[in-house]
């Protein structure tokens, strides 16, 4: 009759069979498993020269890469929207970089006076609720992210949330034209489209991603985020202060780039292994292996919110999310305003910090994956080493700026090295939702990213308050002594309480 094989038919000769690999994790029942799989979806091993979780990857770093330009665009063209006070005229020049104000170049650097002539006269903590409103709108979609993308699938929820994101980038300019309150209504929207990204691809993360290459290619995924600020922080300066486009062309070209993006990712992603029809069988059994079986369970929430490990996750997410948010959506300001760089014209100089985060990032990764592929270490010592170099590291270079004055070189330099070895933190904390509970990793990073991203809306309004009274040396080095206090209480707090164990619920 040319019979199909059931499932039962490959469980009951699984004893007669070896494995292919002798994973500790692999189980008969799990390759009886695979081969029943394979027979159902008729896969050739001969498609997809290219592996397709790295199709993935690569998809998920292009959409970060997106996302975060979109979010960082404000930061950099709010320069030149807004009318800039002459810090000649401030009352507290006596504490401003004044000898930097009338040179046209030091250490190679272009500097000019950034007395301006934007269109929008709004003051600081106008521009810190602007800047801010962004994450009233990201906290709100962090959990029902996590939710949605187990339910019905990545492909949909991060693909509408970008789609989102893009689409009120457009609108922005047109916002920003109407009044202040129509330009926070649309950074709140902006912020609820965005918000389901990073829980949903955590979601795909845990199905796509063999436990032994999580590290580098989960760091590979989200370094699109620095990646994306670079892009925002060059595009952005040059189209600001060029005569032809103007800031206008900032959302416009970002917000057209995002629609691109959404076109690949629906012709090109996958919810799963098995739903794609170019995965080879080899390909589909590597990821498969080592990863426990997907069954329909409900959400443990009483266990997941009485976890002390959850918990200090989320209050290390927190503080990660503090000190980058500050430098993110802040530096701009700090390098035009108390630096007196001509940003416009020096874009690449302020995008070097996170050109150095993505890279060593990257780098870390492979390091860490080295170390869980030869089993000397437990999961969780690597995570909190990992950890402590990024927290620690831009902790110390942090606080090691207010010793610097006026000087820029030194200042540049901390800055990017702090931001560098925080990169070491996307093979720490960041992947720990999906070692946790690979299930439920989009729910977990649901959960402490809606507690982190309180900072995005506390962190611009802090920085605004303390700056109030003016853009002043002083009043920087509180920012920045604030922000090293906070990646130093945070790091303890993971080292201590944090684990990257496989939970019992997860």
């Amino acid at each position: 009759l040319n019979m199909k094989p059931t499932l039962g038919d490959y469980n009951n000769s699984c004893n007669e069979r070896t494995p292919i690999l002798s994973d500790e994790e692999s189980s008969c029942s799990s390759d009886a498993e695979f081969n029943y799989l394979v027979q159902e979806f008729p896969i050739n091993p001969t498609k997809g020269w290219f592996p397709t979780r790295y199709v993935f990857a690569i998809l998920g770093c292009f959409g970060f890469v997106n996302v975060y330009a979109m979010r960082v665009n404000l930061s950099v063209a709010l320069v030149a929207m807004v009318m800039t006070v002459n810090p000649q005229q401030s009352d507290h020049s006596s504490v401003v970089c004044e000898e930097l104000i009338t040179r046209h170049v030091v250490n190679n650097t272009v500097i000019h006076d950034v007395s301006g002539s934007g269109e929008f006269d709004w003051d600081t903590n106008a521009q810190a609720t602007i800047l801010g409103a962004f994450f009233y709108g990201y906290i709100v979609t962090q959990i029902p992210g996590g939710i949605l993308a187990e339910k019905f699938g990545t492909k949909i929820v991060f693909g509408i949330g970008i789609f989102a994101t893009s689409f009120m980038t457009l609108l922005t300019p047109i916002s920003a034209e109407w009044g202040v309150g129509y330009l926070i209504a649309n950074r709140v929207i902006m912020g609820l489209g965005e918000g389901v990204t990073f829980p949903a691809m955590n979601v795909m993360i845990g199905r796509w991603v063999p436990k032994n290459e999580r590290s580098r290619l989960a760091t590979l995924i989200f370094s699109g985020s620095p990646i994306g600020t670079v892009m925002a922080l060059i595009l952005s300066g040059v189209l600001s202060g060029s005569p032809q486009f103007g800031w206008r062309w900032v959302f416009y070209i970002n917000g057209i780039l995002g629609c691109i993006w959404c076109v690949f990712w629906v012709f090109l992603a996958y919810d799963s292994p098995e739903d794609h029809p170019r995965i080879s069988k080899e390909e589909l059994r590597l990821i498969r292996d080592g990863q426990s079986e997907r069954t329909r369970r409900s959400t443990p929430w009483k266990e997941i919110l009485t976890s002390p490990r959850v918990w200090a996750l989320a209050v290390t997410h927190f503080g990660q999310n503090w000190g980058f948010y500050t430098m993110l959506t802040e530096l701009p300001t700090y390098l035009a305003n108390v630096l007196h760089f001509n940003i416009k014209k020096n874009g690449i100089l302020s995008s070097l910090p996170y050109v150095s985060h993505a890279l060593i990032g990257v780098l870390a990764s492979f390091f860490a994956d080295s170390m869980r592929r030869k089993g000397y270490y437990k999961i969780t010592f690597i995570r909190k080493i990992m950890n402590s170099v990024a927290f620690f590291g831009a902790s110390i270079c942090l606080l090691s700026i207010i010793f610097f004055g006026c000087d820029p070189l030194p200042i540049l330099f901390l800055l990017t090295v702090a931001l560098g070895v925080n990169g070491f933190m996307y093979s720490g904390f960041n992947v720990t939702h999906v070692d946790m509970s690979p299930e439920f990793s989009g729910t977990l990073m649901g959960i402490t990213n809606c507690i982190a991203n309180f900072s995005g809306f506390l962190a611009p309004a802090y920085v605004g308050k303390v700056t109030e009274s003016g853009q002043s040396l002083h009043n920087w080095s509180i920012v920045f002594i604030t922000t090293s206090c906070v990646y130093f209480v945070t790091a303890i707090i993971y080292n201590i309480f944090g684990s990257a164990e496989l939970q019992p619920w997860g």
